[in-house]
């Protein structure tokens, strides 16, 4: 298997300006999944999408391949994953680069993963790649979403109305009655090219399930502050 990582860290954030090249335990935020890549004996390579040349030249620093800036119309706020691993794939086709089979998604925001957790990530997706399209790691969650609520037209509207199961108006039942829910981490995500360029998807349908007991997401200065604190 060829395994490529892709290291995504635009510039544009809103909640912390320049959040992901701000100083965390030495290093700049980004720095940090670019040396767990570098490190991990599974990957053949490291690259860094991203629409800054500052943040290019730090990537650089630390051992990324940059062959290009990321265009600015999908390094916007509402821009998806998919557009940004689309446009690095047809970057490799379109400069005669070798593709790779996978593509493991870190993003700057975990900078404590270890690389003995990516390397068994990368094996367990190896090991079942036939089965799945991609690999997620996800978090248990305490609230249900047949207990969740949107608001229309200043109405209370329930995800799942009236039935979920054959259970009638499960908004109202008690939560023991349905099964544990999982939210989707972003700490590790890998990838089938494959899926990408034929199924236009970054999970397609069959989604490898990684249990995470703890989130390390640093996204906010409050989460730079516990996460320094913790780790000191």
């Amino acid at each position: 298997m060829l395994v490529y990582s892709l290291v995504t860290a635009r510039s544009g954030s809103k909640g912390l300006k320049d959040k992901n090249i701000l100083d965390y335990n030495g290093h700049p935020l980004l720095a940090h999944s670019i040396m767990q890549s570098k490190e991990c004996s599974l990957v053949n390579k490291t690259f860094l999408s991203t629409d800054s040349q500052v943040y290019a030249d730090i990537g650089k620093k630390y051992g990324a391949e940059v062959p290009f800036l990321r265009p600015a119309s999908i390094s916007k706020d509402l821009s998806t994953d998919f557009e940004v691993f689309e446009h690095f794939i047809y970057y490799l086709i379109n400069n005669n680069s070798i593709i790779p089979d996978i593509i493991i998604h870190l993003r700057p925001t975990y900078p404590n993963r270890s690389v003995l957790f990516l390397e068994k990530c990368i094996t367990s997706f190896i090991s079942n790649y036939q089965q799945y399209d991609s690999l997620r790691t996800v978090m248990p969650i305490d609230k249900n979403p047949q207990k969740m609520y949107t608001i229309h037209n200043n109405c209370l509207i329930p995800y799942f109305f009236p039935f979920y199961q054959n259970i009638k108006e499960p908004y109202n039942m008690p939560r023991q009655m349905f099964e544990t829910s999982f939210v989707h981490n972003g700490c590790i995500d890998i990838l089938k090219t494959s899926c990408i360029l034929e199924k236009k998807s970054i999970s397609g349908n069959l989604i490898y399930p990684v249990i995470m007991d703890e989130n390390n997401d640093i996204d906010s200065k409050e989460d730079f502050d516990k996460s320094l604190d913790k780790n000191n």
